[in-house]
Order: C-alpha cells, then sequence, then structure tokens
C-alpha cells in the first residue's frame, strides 16, 4: 500500500475518533441547556444568550446579541471546517469516485428528499410554517457517529465510511440550500466587495500562496462583506474553504490539511457543544404532550424519523436493485437500514436551520421546531442504536 492511501485512512480513522467524541458531548451540552432553561437558572441562561457583544472599528459597527454571534459567527468556522473536509474528500478521498460516492451519494438525496416532504404534507396549510421545510432533511455527522461509536470496534468500517459520505453530502446538500432558499434581502454594494474577496482568495490559490494566515485575513473581510449583503454568513467559511490549498510539493506543508486538524478539536469540542447549548434550551413552561403533536413539531420528528428511513434505506435499496451502485462485501441490509435510522439524527444542522427558519422572537414556531428537532433525534438515536446492535449480534451468531 503506497503513503498516500494510508495517510488518507490514518486521517479518516482520526475524524471518526473526534467525530464519535463530539457527538457524546452535544448531547451532554443539549442535556444541560434543557435542565439550566427549566431551572431557576432561566433567567440566567436568557441574560446569556442576550449578552450584547460588540465590535467597532471606525465606522464599521458589528453589534449583536451573544446567540446571534454563535450562530452566525462561529458557526462560519463550523462551515469552515465543513468545506475544508468536502474539499478534501472530493480531491482525495470518498468523493473522488464515482463508484465511492454512488450508494452514500443517492441515499442522501432520498434522505433529504422524502423528509422534506413528510414535513409539507403536516404543514401545507400555513404558509409560515413551510418555511421549515428543509429542517429534517439535515443529518447530524458527529452524534450520528457517536452513537455508533457506542457499539464499539465490531461496527465495520465500511458502514462508518458509509454514513461518513452520506453525511458530508447531506452538509453540502443543506449548505446549497441554505445559500438559495435562506438568504435575506441582498445588498448589491456588499456582495461587490464579496466577490472582490472572492476574487482575491482564488488568484492567491492559483498564485501558490500557502500562508493560510493570509487566506484568514481576506476570510475575515469575506464574512463581514456577505454578513452585510443577505447571505447567510456561515457560507463565507465554505468559499474560504475552497480557496485553501490542498495539493503542494511533496516536502511541503498541506495548508488544507494543517488547517483542518487545527480546527477539528476547537470545533468538535468547543463550537459545536456551545451551539448545542445555545440553541437546545427549550423552555417546556405551559407545554403539554399534545404540544409534540402539532404541525410543525409532528412534520419535523417524522420527517427525521420515518422520512430518514423511506428516504435513506429506500434509495440505497433502489439504487442497488438498479445497478446504479454496490452494496460492500462486509455489510447487510439490516445495517444499512439501522444507519438510515441514525440519519434521522438532525439536531445541529436541523437547529441551525430552524434558526434561519424562523424568528425566535416571533410567534411560537421556533419553540415548536426544536422540539421536534430534539423529540425526533432522541427517537432516531434510540432506534438506530437497537437496530445496529441487533444487527450486530445477529451477524456475531451466525459466524459462531
Amino acid at each position: 500500500m503506497s503513503v498516500k492511501p494510508i495517510r488518507a485512512l490514518e486521517a479518516i480513522r482520526e475524524f471518526l475518533k473526534l467525530e464519535s467524541a463530539s457527538g457524546i458531548i452535544l448531547v451532554g451540552a443539549a442535556v444541560l441547556a434543557l435542565i439550566v432553561n427549566n431551572s431557576p437558572l432561566s433567567g440566567l441562561y436568557d441574560l446569556f444568550l442576550d449578552t450584547p457583544v460588540e465590535i467597532r472599528i471606525g465606522s464599521l459597527n458589528l453589534a449583536k446579541p451573544l446567540l446571534l454571534w454563535i450562530n452566525d459567527g462561529l458557526m462560519a468556522i463550523f462551515f469552515l471546517l465543513i468545506g475544508l473536509e468536502v474539499k478534501r474528500e472530493i480531491l482525495d478521498g470518498q468523493l473522488s469516485s464515482l463508484s465511492q460516492v454512488a450508494l452514500p451519494g443517492i441515499a442522501a438525496v432520498g434522505g433529504m428528499i422524502i423528509p422534506a416532504l413528510i414535513y409539507v404534507i403536516f404543514n401545507m396549510n400555513n404558509p409560515s410554517a413551510l418555511n421549515g421545510w428543509a429542517i429534517p432533511a439535515a443529518t447530524d455527522i458527529a452524534f450520528a457517529l457517536g452513537i455508533l461509536a457506542l457499539l464499539g470496534s465490531r461496527v465495520p468500517l465500511s458502514l462508518k465510511l458509509f454514513l461518513l459520505t452520506l453525511a458530508i453530502i447531506d452538509d453540502l446538500g443543506a449548505i446549497v440550500i441554505i445559500a438559495i432558499f435562506y438568504s435575506g434581502d441582498l445588498s448589491v454594494t456588499s456582495l461587490i466587495f464579496a466577490g472582490v474577496a472572492i476574487a482575491t482568495l482564488f488568484a492567491m490559490n492559483l498564485l501558490g500562496v500557502k500562508r493560510t494566515a493570509a487566506y484568514v485575513v481576506v476570510g475575515i473581510i469575506l464574512w463581514i462583506c456577505v454578513l452585510k449583503s443577505g447571505v447567510h454568513a456561515t457560507l463565507a467559511g465554505v468559499v474560504l474553504a475552497f480557496a485553501i490549498p490542498l495539493r503542494t510539493n511533496e516536502d511541503e506543508p498541506c495548508p488544507l490539511r494543517e488547517m483542518e486538524h487545527s480546527l477539528h478539536p476547537w470545533i468538535a469540542f468547543g463550537i459545536m457543544p456551545l451551539f448545542a447549548f445555545a440553541n437546545a434550551g427549550v423552555s417546556l413552561k405551559g407545554m403539554s404532550f399534545g404540544s409534540l403533536f402539532e404541525p410543525i413539531p409532528i412534520g419535523i420528528a417524522l420527517g427525521l424519523v420515518i422520512g430518514k428511513q423511506i428516504g435513506v434505506f429506500g434509495f440505497s435499496l433502489a439504487a442497488v436493485k438498479l445497478g446504479l451502485a454496490k452494496l460492500p462485501s462486509d455489510i447487510n441490509w439490516r445495517l444499512i437500514y439501522g444507519t438510515a435510522i441514525l440519519c434521522g439524527i438532525g439536531f445541529t444542522m436541523s437547529l441551525f436551520i430552524s434558526t434561519l427558519a424562523f424568528d425566535s422572537s416571533i410567534g411560537d414556531e421556533a419553540i415548536s421546531a426544536r422540539i421536534g428537532i430534539l423529540s425526533g433525534s432522541f427517537i432516531a438515536a434510540i432506534a438506530g442504536y437497537l437496530v445496529i446492535k441487533s444487527s450486530l449480534k445477529k451477524d456475531g451468531d451466525s459466524n459462531d
């Protein structure tokens, strides 16, 4: 085996390890937020999220509550990491070969379409609620891989790679959805400056600039321009990622891999848990069991739990039967089905899309969406874990 595949395999294993640990911490952060916001400390929780944070340089002024700095600023760094991962996978990884990407790619498409359709069916009579159609289309890669990690080393690596590739394609789809459907009124002036920043980034790439600090400086300028333009600011992170060089001479360090390696622990153990803590703290005051069955939460929950199963498993089965893709030799349909259920863990990305779809200061849509996301993700996590555990046990028994 050559050095390049060995390095790629080591990078995948390190990535899976970090994501799995992060998924477990995400659960703790979400539970902590629920406990704090439904206790005598709820006032402090709201005060923490509403803390005003302001940056002023001359006439340029950015003033937002802490919650929006987390959702617009720190999440841009999260999307930067997603962009780095996608670019690396396209050029050197699981997305570089059509045969490797066919099955998880088709499964990801099904896993986005069917949940969105289920949500629309439940909310078609409410134009305001329809804005949340993309919420159940997302998959939380860290949370899902964290559940797989609880099942130990018996989980085949090919199954983890299937889930990893599917989730990356799902994230790419979410990025496109956010860019097209969740951008506000556009500022032509800001877009022009953003275009200049983007042109500068890719010119630096073509000219062979390797210092990541130079890209970061231009990337910050790009983020400010995109923030002021009406396009969601997190997309600046994706654009910056695609400008970071991956290919260098053999004796030179790889800027993209170095940045990805440096960012991953901070995002996995810092930014993502903070985002979960800031956005998962639903107040249950005045709610009843019947609140779960209102159109928005039931549409999201069923989209995640049922829609993902039908979409991911159904499209996977169709792709193999039609000869469009092949099922890896060391996994079976029971494991694919269990993984399809796990894909119903929307959590982080679903919560993020819900912040774009619904204004938390107007009506109860945002709270209802969080209830649907948390309940649907919880059910998908438990059910997926049990199905995969049962499948691994049966496989083990059959090999005895």
